[in-house]
């Protein structure tokens, strides 16, 4: 049965900052007059990319200091406008496996000037680009594409972007079927264009469109001016939302949002990232599977974030989960499966498959077709792994369904185990390495970075992972 955890202590861990805001606020610093101070940044992998590219189009970033949970601080001295490439050679942009970086910055260096050359490792040219790049070309960007059709490498002529040249009163239809990131770099470039430009959500679906959120919770910040309309149905007229309405958007739906930015200069000033819910979604996680309570600390209550919603997803699974202002605690919980939509938080994914593992009954899990082209494929590589646990996980044409090992009762009975001698694979995905390491959790002694073929892949969101996991073991 489960262990009484009235009186057992918390195991309390810090949130990492956020991976979006770092990404987003030093983009807003980078292209703003005058110095800033970006605090509280997220120091990993794909932010040395975004950094390394930003310095090389003509910002200037100085490292403050990192504190003991591995936040940075730095002081951009920026632009004051246009990112600057090659003349007659492109600048190099190396992303590397950052498709944060590869899409937020081909839409913002296209608003500059030069010639700029985008590419990465090999799993970046497989993951598509094209619909950006082709809304890009709209605006008078050229894009050359040097493989595959619509992915990196590509190579980028810019010459800003004129929002005149969309026709149809400046209005740029953009889908978020594949990624919000394409819409996101278009909004963090529009400042930049002679005109205001106006982005309405195109295609099927938006998926993730919480990161569109923390885009517009960026440009505020910065001081950039922008409306949002919204209508009910494609053939209705439009009506503007009140100033920061959009913040109570829990969705948006194709032919029926559109957002105006204005010309204008993001301002320098001084600036905090907030706590990360995506990075802390393992420890939370953690806290309803181990032997003893977590405590998360550093999040925001009032976020954005669409990775908030583990807090929900924990509780319908039946866990015990107590939040207030400064912390979120999640207790050791007899999970149940449940039919969840993750289209808004697909980051999330993974360790929600893990969670269902452990649960009694089956788990389906929808909306998310998109991870296919994530780091790595997110639907057949939790499948694969968890099989190796004695877990069966149906791929679906938009999810998965888990099937949970626990009985009825306490529900632990039964649970995922891996076998003596077997490692598990990361796929090259640092949220796959950090999902994965809930499997340990309940066998003592197991350290799963033992048992996985590149724990270390995790330095590409979160370098101190397995040093703050420690603490859970």
């Amino acid at each position: 049965m489960l262990q009484n955890t009235e009186h057992t202590s918390a195991v309390t861990v810090t949130a990492p900052p956020s991976k979006s805001l770092s990404h987003r606020y030093l983009i807003g610093a980078a292209l703003a007059g005058g110095a800033s101070t970006v605090r509280h940044v997220l120091e990993s992998a794909d932010l040395e990319c975004t950094r390394a590219i930003l310095a090389s189009a003509g910002a200037r970033l100085e490292p403050l200091e990192t504190s003991r949970d591995g936040a940075g601080a730095w002081r951009v001295h920026g632009l004051g406008g246009a990112p600057r490439g090659g003349q007659g050679r492109p600048l190099s942009c190396d992303v590397r496996e950052s498709g944060t970086t590869c899409r937020l910055l081909t839409a913002v260096l296209a608003a500059g000037e030069g010639l700029f050359r985008i590419h990465g490792a090999e799993r970046m040219h497989e993951r598509p680009i094209g619909e950006l790049a082709e809304a890009l070309t709209t605006l008078g960007a050229g894009v050359v594409f040097e493989g595959a059709p619509g992915c990196p490498p590509l190579r980028l002529q810019a010459h800003g972007l004129n929002p005149a040249l969309a026709g149809d009163g400046g209005v740029l239809r953009l889908g978020m079927d594949v990624s919000s990131q394409y819409f996101s770099g278009l909004l963090l470039a529009a400042p930049l264009c002679p005109a205001p430009l106006c982005v309405e959500l195109a295609g099927r679906k938006a998926v993730s469109w919480p990161y569109v959120g923390l885009t517009l919770q960026c440009l505020t910040d910065f001081g950039v001016h922008f409306g949002v309309e919204t209508r009910k149905h494609a053939e209705a007229p439009w009506h503007p939302l009140p100033e920061g309405a959009w913040r109570d958007l829990d969705e948006a739906r194709p032919a029926c949002l559109r957002i105006q930015v204005r010309p204008g200069a993001y301002q320098s000033g001084d600036y905090t990232v907030e706590g990360d819910w995506s990075g802390a979604s393992y420890f939370l996680a953690a806290g309803a599977l181990g032997r003893r309570p977590v405590r998360v600390e550093g999040l925001r209550a009032d976020s954005l974030q669409g990775d908030r919603a583990m807090l929900d997803i924990l509780r319908k699974m039946g866990a015990r989960v107590e939040a207030d202002a400064e912390a979120v605690t999640v207790y050791p919980s007899a999970l149940h499966g449940v039919a969840l939509d993750m289209g808004s938080c697909p980051d999330l994914v993974p360790t929600v498959a893990v969670l269902a593992a452990f649960a009694q009954g089956s788990t389906r899990i929808s909306n998310v077709a998109h991870l296919r082209v994530k780091e790595s494929n997110r639907i057949s590589a939790p499948a694969e792994e968890l099989a190796k646990t004695g877990v069966t996980v149906d791929q679906l044409s938009d999810g998965m369904l888990v099937s949970g090992l626990a009985g009825r009762g306490c529900g632990r009975q039964n649970a995922p185990r891996l076998p003596e001698g077997l490692n598990l694979c990361a796929h090259n995905d640092h949220r796959m390495a950090m999902s994965l390491a809930l499997l340990a959790l309940q066998e003592p002694g197991l350290r799963m970075e033992t048992r996985l073929d590149d724990p270390m892949v995790v330095r590409k969101s979160f370098p101190q992972f397995w040093e703050v996991w420690s603490r859970l073991q």
